[in-house]
Formats: structure tokens, C-alpha cells, sequence
């Protein structure tokens, strides 16, 4: 495809050289170069890659999108924002596949992961071939692969949609991360259905302020045709006042919403009130906030067409979401979940949710992220000691961080509402310790790393997975 076909209709600020150079493949990464390559210098956190243009145009590169002008003979297409030229660039070069297909995009600080499992099982059930997007992956057409991002950057993001289109996929459900918003990777992608979950703490090491983490949430919104929005948060509220919608609650008034809620230990049910229609619902998964993920994923199913016996099917026969309030094993009559909750919002509503069913104590392993936002350590520290019974303190994913300096700031939270905590630094040590104390009646949640099959550590990825660790540890327990 020529250059000049790719950029025809992008907002260009200046051009150089020649621009119908043949353009065969597209890259922002200068380990990633073939013969034919259209580069995007970005200039971000850590590097510039404006500096590499000399370098690479020896290797492959036919030209540059770029926001200056770089040392090189090859053309170059300056423009003001070299990431949102890369995704509406990436649209084209793949024929804008996301057109061809139904795209629902999924935002919030939580419940994104599991909403769209709630919703790929529902267009399922439906008949519908459905692509799916997220965190744990990407998944169409008997295939899944990871991708390592919540939302893939532009370029493998157009490529995967454009093998899903070919595969025959109608119906496309993907998370939309802030991040991902704030750097245009969706940009080009008309959405028939944007839900929202909610907007509570999360990210603020790279957005600085609530305000600007909730503004940024707002823009998929303008993406969109229509919205299915949480009226439980404020933002929900909010955005409702610039979109076609349909709203959906648990405790405020709204289109959409739950009665007779039941939950156990292992699951819950309820009946669904969908603009005064009503049906009875039953999940494998228990949690008010998976009653409201399955309300989104119900009213986004319904404004498509998908009948509620159908949406009740779908949520019925849905699969456990890997990391998502999991429950892995039974040990000494305790039972024993894994959940990805590593924000207060999220781990305060997995520590209620499973506190309605313990018998014993309710016992939490938990620590936060290096190199993030570190003033919600002691926030988190402060829930589980009001909910817990016993919390351990632990590391997550370190980072560059002292795992040390990390459990101390969540400890300041713990021991303002605890005396009954302990620190193990070692991942594994303190599931061995907290295994080893499980008694009948007691649930132990480790939080914080869900469904990741890794840690990362002084700039190893370390291969590390909660399930496994723990499957492990039981089985050698009971053999002695």
C-alpha cells in the first residue's frame, strides 16, 4: 500500500520527500523491521525514538511518521501526534477491519475483564462468532493467544482485528484501558456499545489526579453510538448527559437493576428487571459486583437484540473467569480464592463479598505494585485490616521497588484497624505460611495478581502464578 493512501486522510502537518514510497509493513519498534517498513518514532517515557532514524533506515525502513523532523533521507510525515496517527494509519493499512464487525468496548477501574467474559458468553449462547479482548488475552475462532497489555497498542490491535474479520468473527468485546485512551490506541474504532463499570482510585501515579483519570475515561464515550452506564458511579451519571443510553444499578434508580439478590459462597442469583421486563439470572460467581458486571453485560446484550432468556443462558453457562474472586481449593475445611483486586475498591468489595460467607476467619495475602501509585498502599492496608481476621503482607509485583518499602506502607494502613498481620516477603513463603494456619470454616483470598502468570522484579519477569503456587503447596500439605 502506498504512503500516500495510508495518510490521505490524516491531519498532516508537513511532508518530506517522497510519499508513495510502498509501504508492507508497519512498526514502532526498532527491534521489529522489515523490508518495507512505515516507523513511528514516539517519543515517550524512557526513550525517543526520533534519535534511531539514521540507524534504522538502513534496516529496512521505507519512512517515517514522525512530530519532527529526523536525520534520514527517507520521507518522513511530521504530525502533532505521532500515537494517534499510528492507530488511524494502522486502521487503514489493515483496511479498517473494526467496521466490518459489532465492537463493544468496556471501560472502568474494575470489573472490565469479567464483563466481557459475561458478554462473549451471552453473544455465544446467542449464536453469535465472537472476538474477544482483554487482559487475559485475546481469544477468537478456537485461538488464544497474550498479548501482555489490557489493550493491545494500534498496530497488533488493527492486525488482530483484521484476522477476525477473515475468520468470519461478527462481534468484537474488548476492554479499553485509561491508558490506552490517553494514548489513542483506539482511535479510527466506531463503537456500537461503550459500557462503563465505574471510575474509583487506580493509576494516579501516571494521571496524577482523579479528574484527569476520570476525563480521560470519558473520551471512549465520543467513540460511541450508545452507552450502558453504571448510575452507581457519578461518572456513569455523568456521561449519560451526552450519550443515547441505558442505565443500569444497584443502589440508585435506573433502567436496569437487581432483586432478590441471593449469594453463597460459590455463586448467586437474582432477579434481572430490564426496563420492567423481568427474568431470573444464576452465576458461578458470588460478589455484589459481579451481580452488577452481569446487569452491564445484560443491558448491553439487550440493547443488541439478544433476548433475556438468551442473556440468562449465556450468564448461566459462563465460564470461570480466570482470576476473577476464583475459587481454587479446599484445605482443612477452608476454602481458598484468588482475585485480581489490586485497588481499594476492588479488594473491599472481594473481602465483602467473601466476609458474607465465613465461618471461621477470613484471612487476606495481598500486597501492591512497585513503581505505581504508592499513596494507595496504606488505603488497601486500612480495608483489609477493618474486614480481615488475619492479614499477610507480601509483595506483588516489585518492580524497581524494595518489596520492603512496599509492605511498610500498606503495614501503616493495617495496624491502624489491626494488631493480627504478619510480613513475608517471599510471594511463596507467606502462601506456604498462610496455608499452613488454614483451619475449618476460614477463607483465605489472595489478592492482587489474579490470573498473571508472572512477576516482575527488578526488570526480570519471573514466571510466578497464585493458582499453581497454591495447588502446589496443598497437594505436597496433604501428602504428609
Amino acid at each position: 500500500m502506498k504512503l500516500s493512501d495510508l495518510i490521505k486522510d490524516l491531519a498532516v502537518e508537513r511532508k518530506i520527500g517522497d510519499t508513495e514510497a510502498e509501504i508492507s509493513y508497519l512498526s514502532c519498534n526498532s527491534s521489529d523491521l522489515q523490508d518495507g517498513t512505515l516507523f513511528f518514532c514516539i517519543d515517550g517515557e524512557r526513550f525517543d525514538s526520533h534519535t534511531l532514524a539514521k540507524e534504522i533506515s538502513y534496516a529496512g525502513v521505507v519512512a517515517f511518521v514522525c512530530e519532527r523532523p529526523v536525520r534520514t533521507d527517507c520521507p518522513q510525515i511530521i504530525v502533532k501526534n505521532v500515537r494517534l496517527a499510528m492507530a488511524l494509519i494502522a486502521s487503514a493499512f489493515y483496511n479498517h477491519p473494526s467496521e466490518h464487525m459489532t465492537m463493544i468496548a468496556v471501560t472502568g477501574t474494575n470489573g472490565k475483564t469479567t464483563t466481557i467474559h459475561m458478554l462473549s458468553s451471552i453473544f455465544r449462547a446467542a449464536g453469535k462468532k465472537v472476538g474477544m479482548i482483554g487482559t487475559l488475552g485475546v481469544s477468537y475462532d478456537g485461538k488464544r493467544f497474550y498479548h501482555g497489555l489490557t489493550t493491545p497498542d494500534p498496530i497488533v490491535l488493527q492486525s488482530t482485528l483484521s484476522d477476525m474479520k477473515e475468520a468470519g468473527v461478527e462481534i468484537v468485546v474488548m476492554e479499553v484501558s485509561a491508558h490506552a485512551l490517553y494514548h489513542r490506541k483506539v482511535a479510527g474504532i466506531r463503537f456500537a456499545v461503550g459500557v462503563f463499570t465505574n471510575c474509583t482510585r487506580d493509576h494516579l501515579d501516571f494521571f496524577g489526579s482523579m479528574t484527569r483519570y476520570m476525563q480521560t475515561k470519558e473520551r471512549l464515550f465520543r467513540q460511541c453510538s450508545f452507552g450502558v452506564l453504571c448510575f452507581d458511579d457519578e461518572l456513569g451519571r455523568k456521561i449519560a448527559e451526552s450519550i443515547p443510553h441505558l442505565s443500569y444499578a444497584l443502589d440508585n434508580p435506573a433502567e436496569v437493576f437487581a432483586v432478590d439478590v441471593e449469594e453463597t459462597l460459590r455463586g448467586s442469583k437474582f432477579v434481572l428487571n430490564l426496563s420492567d421486563e423481568l427474568y431470573e439470572i444464576r452465576l458461578s460467581m458470588t460478589g455484589r459486583h459481579n451481580v452488577s458486571n452481569a446487569l452491564a453485560a445484560a443491558s448491553c446484550a439487550h440493547h443488541l437484540g439478544v433476548s433475556l432468556e438468551t442473556i440468562a443462558k449465556g450468564l448461566r453457562e459462563m465460564e470461570n473467569v480466570d482470576g476473577r474472586l476464583e475459587y481454587v481449593c479446599s484445605f482443612h475445611g477452608a476454602d481458598i480464592f484468588v482475585d485480581f483486586a489490586h485497588t481499594p475498591d476492588g479488594l473491599e468489595k472481594s473481602l465483602n463479598a467473601l466476609n458474607a460467607h465465613t465461618k471461621g476467619r477470613l484471612i487476606c495475602l495481598f500486597g501492591c505494585g512497585g513503581n505505581r501509585d504508592k499513596d494507595k498502599r496504606e488505603i488497601m492496608g486500612e480495608i483489609a485490616g477493618q474486614i480481615c481476621d488475619l492479614v499477610i503482607l507480601t509483595s506483588d509485583n516489585p518492580r524497581y521497588e524494595d518489596p520492603f518499602d512496599i509492605i511498610m506502607d500498606i503495614e501503616r494502613g493495617v495496624r491502624r484497624y489491626s494488631k493480627d498481620y504478619v510480613t513475608v516477603q517471599e510471594r511463596d513463603k507467606a502462601t506456604e505460611y498462610a496455608i499452613k494456619r488454614l483451619r475449618e470454616g476460614d477463607i483465605l483470598l489472595l489478592a492482587g495478581k489474579g490470573g498473571e502468570k508472572t512477576q516482575e522484579r527488578m526488570g526480570k519477569t519471573i514466571p510466578y502464578d497464585d493458582k499453581e503456587k497454591v495447588l502446589s503447596l496443598v497437594a505436597s500439605l496433604k501428602g504428609t
